[in-house]
């Protein structure tokens, strides 16, 4: 009985050293992919590999080689390898709920700046018509058999009747490029001819729709109502160059105009809206002169800073 024993003791030893090998393999397998999906989380939260959150995939320098340990470990590969995969599985579930806030954050700021653009085109929607005449204001109407009045008398010759000098003006030729149309009706612009600028652009928009210039047009039409008061066309036409060209040229002076508009209309909150727009979308882009102009509408507005 004293050589059975020890003989016993020695055939059960390599059992739980064997399950303990293959318990390891699992968990080293477990961690391997782990630490591939932390990897993976990683560049997706924190691009350009920031080494402050995780150790890059590939190190530069060859880590040191690790002693002999003079004694035992303290703990077993399976107790260290289970605590390094619940180390990584918190971690994951951390960068995980920092993506999902950082895509909570970034829908409602969509949700918001849609939000504001539709109040804004709401607002200028209801200002769009100008206010009908006053029914007195109306002129009477002249009464049958009445000799002729007013601007029809005043174009007749003198010892003519009316209709005599009524001759049919004849239409100048329309130009047959976009270019060419363009170079007659700018020049209302540089003169200052605003009601000229308004028929001229007009006109240049009905013939050529689909023209480059047409934002620019747009532009000079709005600009020609603010030149003579008329501050719900004005920014209608500022606006619609922003919905409709936000690229162009002209977008970031036309919501530069917008809020001169609104400022006139005495809606100073609206304004600081459209301002804000003005910066997050052209701020990096604006000029010297853009941003003198919409420093003295936020100025008049009185935006907070």
């Amino acid at each position: 009985m004293r050589f059975v024993l020890p003989a016993l003791m020695i055939l059960a030893v390599p059992v739980p050293l064997a399950a303990q090998a293959v318990d390891v393999g699992k968990l080293d397998k477990r961690v391997g992919k782990l630490e591939s999906e932390m990897r993976a989380v990683q560049r997706k939260v924190f691009p350009g590999d920031d080494n402050r959150f995780f150790a890059p995939e590939t190190p530069t320098e060859a880590p040191p080689p690790a002693p002999a340990p003079e004694a035992a470990p303290a703990t077993s590969p399976i107790v260290d390898l289970t605590a390094r995969v619940e180390g990584l599985e918190s971690s994951l579930k951390g960068l995980t709920g920092q993506i999902e806030a950082i895509e909570y954050k970034l829908r409602a700021l969509e949700d918001a700046q849609r939000r504001m653009k539709g109040d804004v085109e709401f607002r200028l929607n209801a200002l769009e018509k100008p206010p009908e005449p006053a029914a007195d204001a109306a002129a009477p109407a002249p009464a049958a058999g009445a000799a002729a009045s007013g601007p029809v008398a005043a174009v007749a010759a003198p010892g003519k009747p009316a209709a005599a000098s009524a001759t049919p003006a004849k239409p100048a030729a329309a130009p047959k490029t976009a270019d060419a149309a363009w170079a007659g009706a700018y020049p209302k612009v540089t003169a200052k001819d605003w009601p000229g600028v308004e028929a001229a652009m007009t006109q240049f928009i009905a013939d050529w729709p689909k023209s480059p210039r047409v934002a620019q047009a747009k532009y000079w039409l709005g600009r020609s109502f603010a030149a003579r008061n008329q501050q719900p066309q004005a920014a209608k036409a500022f606006l619609d160059v922003y919905q409709t060209a936000p690229r162009s040229a002209p977008a970031p002076d036309a919501l530069i105009g917008l809020a001169g508009a609104l400022n006139a209309m005495a809606k100073p909150k609206d304004a600081c809206q459209v301002l804000g727009e003005l910066d997050s979308v052209y701020g990096a882009k604006l000029t010297d002169t853009q941003k003198a102009d919409a420093g003295r509408q936020r100025t008049k507005a009185k935006c907070p800073a």
